[in-house]
């Protein structure tokens, strides 16, 4: 079903502190970016949910990560929206609560595991543009990404470098760790303006 993204949009905005609304708005980029590879190459299965509940399961996902819900953090997802008068289809919150590790995995299809490797990754991402004197994403390279990811564990430390690197599981994502990167460093460059980056 399609979804009143701006509405969506201002809740997450205004729920939330700037940079974890930025987090919010960079893995939605990066679901979207995998939705459209899986698709693009016929890897999607049928019981992977269409691009609308990818997409808006990476805004929303952070949405009780703030006040009175923080603590308890990602199972109130849809008191935080009801604030806002917005419900959140089974579906999306299957997805969204794919993405707390803390849980065990128990991920089953592309878009759980997607938010589940994915999140962690973009502040990782964020991380490397902010060393460059530009502050800018369109510098940043794969390579880049990638070394420090694996050679620099100290680097961007809050990175939970275990989950990203379950993108090669094959009956996940099935993904080498530099096209993984390469997939979401592509996506977050593409809405580096509204990130500030």
């Amino acid at each position: 079903m399609p979804y009143d993204r701006q509405k969506y949009y201002d809740a997450a905005k205004n729920q939330l502190e700037k940079n974890i609304f930025y987090h919010s708005l960079a893995l939605e980029a990066c679901m979207g970016g995998l939705y459209d590879y899986f698709s693009q190459n016929n890897l999607l299965a049928e019981n992977d949910p269409p691009k609308d509940d990818w997409t808006l399961a990476g805004l929303m996902h952070d949405i009780d990560f703030s006040g009175e819900f923080k603590e308890y953090h990602p199972a109130k997802t849809r008191e935080a929206l009801a604030k806002y008068g917005l419900e959140l289809p089974e579906v999306m919150h299957n997805i969204i609560q794919a993405h707390d590790g803390r849980l065990g995995i128990n991920c089953k299809n592309k878009a759980e595991w997607s938010i589940f490797c994915a999140d962690s990754l973009t502040g990782l991402i964020m991380a490397v543009a902010f060393i460059y004197p530009s502050r800018k994403l369109a510098e940043v390279k794969v390579s880049s990404v990638v070394k420090r990811f694996l050679k620099e564990p100290k680097f961007a430390a809050g990175t939970r470098r275990n989950e990203v690197a379950m993108c090669v599981n094959p009956e996940g994502l099935n993904l080498s760790l530099e096209k993984f990167v390469e997939i979401c460093l592509t996506s977050v460059q593409g809405i580096a303006g509204e990130i500030e980056l």
